[in-house]
């Protein structure tokens, strides 16, 4: 992994929405959910380009780990792992993880739907900051 920050699930459109309403009810973290409330659906087809449920229907390639029913601890490690934070500010597993886990996995791995566009940071890179920093100090002195 590189020392590029995480992208973060939550910080998506529409995810931290949803999570709260998981919050508030807990069935609605639950697969049969998504029947109930459309936006759901809505959400990970405009994040990714597929449901959960089409994510389900895609044929993996061969050698695919299914990682997207593993328990919610491993897949957190495997998504940091893939430059994804799927937690949330207590550092927890998303409630709606598992809404999303199979279209995200299939979008990392590039074997369906794709990854949410992400503009390119102004902050500058770590080393130049700390060189700044070394700079101000060294004139100090």
């Amino acid at each position: 992994m590189t020392d590029a920050p995480l992208r973060r699930l939550i910080d998506l459109p529409g995810v931290k929405e949803l999570e709260f309403r998981a919050v508030m009810k807990r069935d609605f973290a639950e697969p049969e959910a998504r029947a109930e409330f459309p936006e759901i659906d809505a959400c990970t087809t405009a994040l990714f380009g597929l449901t959960a449920d089409e994510a389900e229907a895609v044929e993996r390639p061969e050698g695919w780990d299914d990682i997207e029913v593993k328990a919610a601890p491993v897949q957190v490690a495997a998504f940091e792992a893939a430059g994804w934070d799927v937690t949330d500010d207590k550092r927890r597993p998303l409630r709606v993880l598992g809404h999303f886990s199979g279209p995200l996995w299939l979008a990392v791995r590039g074997v369906a739907g794709s990854l949410p566009f992400q503009a390119e940071t102004n902050e500058p890179e770590r080393w130049v900051t700390n060189l700044a920093a070394e700079a101000a100090r060294f004139r100090k002195r």
